[in-house]
């Protein structure tokens, strides 16, 4: 049988030499012609190989074969995405991505298993010795501004809400435990005493702590802990949608744009979907700046303490805290700690700013960060596709399901 010819991507001269590399790496891989053994009816007979399950992504496959190295694609068919006939010592293979992945197919039977090991091995090389024309060609997408940004909102989300709910639950035990403390302080000396009675000989200062210490005092830690957790994961699922809030709202349409805001920090992003000007959002602002920054010193700074307590000094009045400020310039030490946070505040501060960020002209936007999957697809910024989207909930929630009806056809391969 036949097979046509492809057509080389025009590369910039720089990058001549990497296509001849990942040529010589693919060596003797070739594009499939007349001269290659097939049978007539190959292309609707060709069975997938175990070999070819473990092929580089998909993606990287038909960059390689088909935009560097020139090799014909034979186009989409039913369940079929791309096919890439290949000629290896004289026999014709598929290179092809169906719908349960990428992977090579080849006459029927166990013999071809061996070289299609083969063909696996050469393929990772050239992919390897290609990255060069991949990194420019990543590059050339977000200068053009054609790419997704992916969206995992739901899931980052999911963790906050997780710790959230787990620290509301061990702060009302830790109430619950409280009224039993004073009753227990009152006995602390016969307490003591039988527990000790309990505490084997040579045991470590934590198991001491673990026999010693009132449940009601380990689940107030406990909770606080989980605050920490909760705080954290809210600033991190916050860190990542307000790329997809400030795109759907069309404050940023550019590739040029996402890629600065992905390595700007949380401030910056934060005002990149938020206008300071309305005073609701500054007035949340200054808040959730304050927490991240209590925040981030208690655990990037060695978890001194909430209000910065890094050492205590000797004075006649005994020993004396010395905050370590890390709000100056430079961390400087202090007496006066110049912020503290309570974990029950921090919470509420961040649920009441949650409430506002889905409320007004941006209460569509939560349809599509956090009521879908679906990544944020850049040309739809500039184009006014978001910009009809975010007229109301209706509009946005048929945009959704529009856009969900046509995911689900290309996962599918339904053409």
């Amino acid at each position: 049988m036949t097979f046509p010819t492809g057509k080389l991507m025009a590369l910039p001269p720089e990058l001549e030499p990497v296509r001849a590399a990942a040529r010589k790496a693919i060596s003797p891989i070739k594009p499939a012609d007349s001269n290659t053994k097939a049978d007539p009816q190959f292309l609707f007979s060709a069975v997938r190989t175990n070999a070819g399950r473990k092929l580089p992504p998909y993606y990287l496959v038909y960059f390689l074969f088909v935009d560097l190295l020139g090799f014909q694609n034979l186009g989409r068919f039913e369940k079929l995405a791309w096919s890439v006939p290949i000629d290896f010592e004289g026999v014709a293979y598929l290179i092809e991505h169906r719908k349960f992945g990428v992977g090579i197919f080849a006459h029927n039977g166990n013999e071809w298993e061996e070289p299609a090991k083969q063909i696996v091995g050469l393929i990772r090389r050239s992919v390897t010795t290609a990255k060069p024309f991949f990194r420019w060609l990543a590059d050339n997408a977000v200068r053009a501004s054609k790419f997704n940004v992916r969206n995992v909102g739901i899931k980052l989300l999911r963790r906050y809400t997780f710790f959230r709910d787990e620290f509301r639950q061990a702060t009302s035990e830790a109430l619950r435990l409280r009224k039993d403390h004073k009753a227990a302080e009152m006995q602390r000396k016969l307490s003591f005493q039988l527990y000790s009675a309990r505490i084997p000989k040579g045991a470590s200062w934590l198991e001491h702590y673990e026999l010693l210490s009132h449940p009601w005092i380990k689940r107030s830690e406990n909770a606080s802990w989980l605050a920490l957790a909760a705080i954290e994961a809210f600033f991190g699922w916050t860190e990542h949608i307000f790329i997809h809030l400030a795109i759907l709202q069309g404050r940023v349409t550019t590739g040029k744009d996402v890629a600065e805001m992905v390595e700007a920090d949380w401030s910056a992003k934060f005002k990149r979907a938020f206008d300071l000007r309305d005073r609701p959002a500054k007035r949340h602002f200054d808040e959730l700046v304050a927490l991240r920054r209590q925040l981030r010193n208690f655990v990037a700074h060695g978890a001194f303490g909430k209000e910065g307590e890094a050492f205590s000094f000797h004075s006649k009045v005994g020993a004396v805290p010395v905050a370590l400020d890390h709000t100056a310039p430079k961390a400087q030490f202090s007496l006066t700690p110049e912020w503290a946070f309570e974990d029950t505040k921090a919470i509420a501060a961040i649920e009441a700013f949650i409430s506002f960020m889905w409320s007004g002209s941006r209460e569509p936007a939560k349809i599509y960060i956090q009521e879908s999957e679906l990544p944020i697809i850049l040309p739809y910024a500039s184009d006014g596709t978001y910009r009809a989207a975010m007229a109301s909930r209706e509009d946005m929630q048929q945009h959704v399901d529009h856009m969900t009806g046509q995911w689900d056809m290309v996962s599918n391969m339904d053409w």
